[in-house]
């Protein structure tokens, strides 16, 4: 009986420490929209799309329509990826990549009212290359796009969240 009570006391504190520092559990978005067409570029990756899909009907009200006269709102996305040398060995060599993903998103209601001016949501991750290891750093370079592009997601769903209605007062 003691052992227990032992035990409950350091999780009771690390619940008052958690409701302290203002941890939220995400819950369920309230959209303005409920209906929502996703019009994706030829260069948006289709994991990314998908991400987006499934992020907004399992966290909130809205349904995801396959057609812009179903929809209150059209959400365009397109996305792309970049690498360049952040730095060389005296020889020349690559020594490090800067990976870069840039999302370009707009948020239109089916008259025509922007919601979300177009906007662009840029990440970039640092990576150390070497030549005897280029396949385990391709593999690599895929997982940091990978999370990019998830940060990417996350960030648009915090500011899909932010329109409140679709009539915005002119």
């Amino acid at each position: 009986m003691l052992s227990t009570r032992v035990a409950a006391v350091p999780i009771f504190f690390i619940l008052i420490l958690l409701a302290a520092c203002g941890f939220q559990l995400k819950g369920q978005q309230d959209y303005a929209f409920k209906r929502l067409y996703i019009e994706p570029s030829g260069t948006a990756s289709p994991s990314m799309i998908v991400r987006v899909k499934r992020m907004i009907q399992t966290g909130s009200d809205t349904v995801i329509v396959a057609a812009t006269h179903d929809a209150d709102a059209i959400l365009s996305v397109s996305a792309a990826r970049n690498q360049r040398a952040l730095s060389l060995t005296a020889q020349g060599v690559v020594e490090e990549y800067e990976l870069a993903t840039s999302v370009v998103y707009a948020l239109t209601s089916t008259d025509g009212t922007v919601l979300i001016p177009t906007s662009m949501i840029r990440l970039n991750r640092a990576m150390t290359y070497n030549d005897r290891y280029a396949l385990a750093k391709q593999a690599e370079s895929e997982l940091l796009y990978r999370d990019m592009e998830n940060d990417a997601t996350d960030q648009l769903m915090r500011r899909l969240a932010l329109v409140h209605t679709l009539k915005p007062a002119q």
